[in-house]
């Protein structure tokens, strides 16, 4: 089976670009995030014609996540558990039932963050976005804990918005002070990493210069100057499946592209 994340960066403006994508590239299962749509406007039968099961989870102009699923899903959630007052639709989860093994798929498109605002202690501001950044990766962190408890093949992938380390980035001391690259921020990746997922990019691809995302501004893709911050964890016995992985880079220099780009994996399912 052949997985995938992909930021699409809004489903109205990528349209041609996802569609081409997904016929080159063949997924068996796409999770994509910012679809910036309502779930009654996304172009489902485009993508149902291809032979994909639609589940979406969408938010008007903002966020939104989905699943396209060639293979069976079972027990589609939606909304990260833990705070019953989040209206932001940025995490949907199903099982994909394959030939030999199940598995559980957790689409995240996790808060940005910027702008960064602190108090005089150099704490997040109560209500502001980078507090909001955290409390949702504590909740990322106890949803990754009941996952394990399962002892079943499970991921969590998507648009992190976390630069985990510096070889992550073409030019790490432009993003210091970031939401993106905080201490505070990577920290809390590393301790939902330290449970006991793997970053099955990183064990196929450990040289920098691998990024999945290059602003539009100031020429960034022409002069490569990106970031990775699209991750897969999966748990242990997802990660004994995984037959390959890498990043779709090349579709950033197409027309109309969105500013992230695909990254997938091979699975034994």
């Amino acid at each position: 089976m052949k997985l995938a994340t992909f930021n699409i960066n809004g489903i109205k403006a990528r349209i041609q670009a996802l569609s081409d994508w997904l016929d080159e590239a063949q997924p068996d299962v796409a999770v994509l995030q910012e679809i910036k749509s309502v779930d009654e406007a996304f172009p489902r039968e485009l993508f149902e014609e291809k032979g994909y099961q639609v589940e979406t989870h969408g938010q008007k102009s903002f966020n939104g996540v989905a699943i396209l699923s060639k293979l069976p899903l079972e027990d589609i959630r939606r909304g990260l558990p833990g705070d019953d007052g989040d209206e932001q639709a940025r995490w949907i989860e199903a099982t994909v039932v394959g030939e030999k093994n199940a598995l559980r798929i957790c689409g995240l498109y996790l808060p940005n963050g910027n702008p960064v605002e602190l108090d005089e202690a150099g704490r997040p501001v109560e209500g502001g976005k980078y507090a909001y950044k955290l409390a949702w990766m504590e909740r990322l962190k106890t949803r990754a804990e009941e996952l394990l408890a399962t002892e079943e093949p499970s991921v969590m992938l998507g648009d992190y918005n976390i630069i985990p380390q510096a070889q992550d980035a073409a030019n790490p001391k432009k993003w210091e002070g970031d939401a993106l690259y905080r201490p505070e921020s990577r920290a809390a990746w590393q301790r939902i990493v330290n449970l006991g997922f793997t970053e099955i990019f990183r064990t196929r691809h450990a040289a920098p210069g691998h990024y999945t995302f290059w602003d539009y501004q100031a020429g960034a893709w022409q002069k490569n100057d990106g970031i990775r911050i699209d991750h897969m964890l999966m748990s242990p016995q997802c990660a004994d499946l995984v037959e390959d992985c890498g990043i779709d880079a090349g579709i950033r220099g197409r027309e109309k592209p969105s500013d992230h780009v695909p990254l997938w994996a091979e699975i034994a399912l």
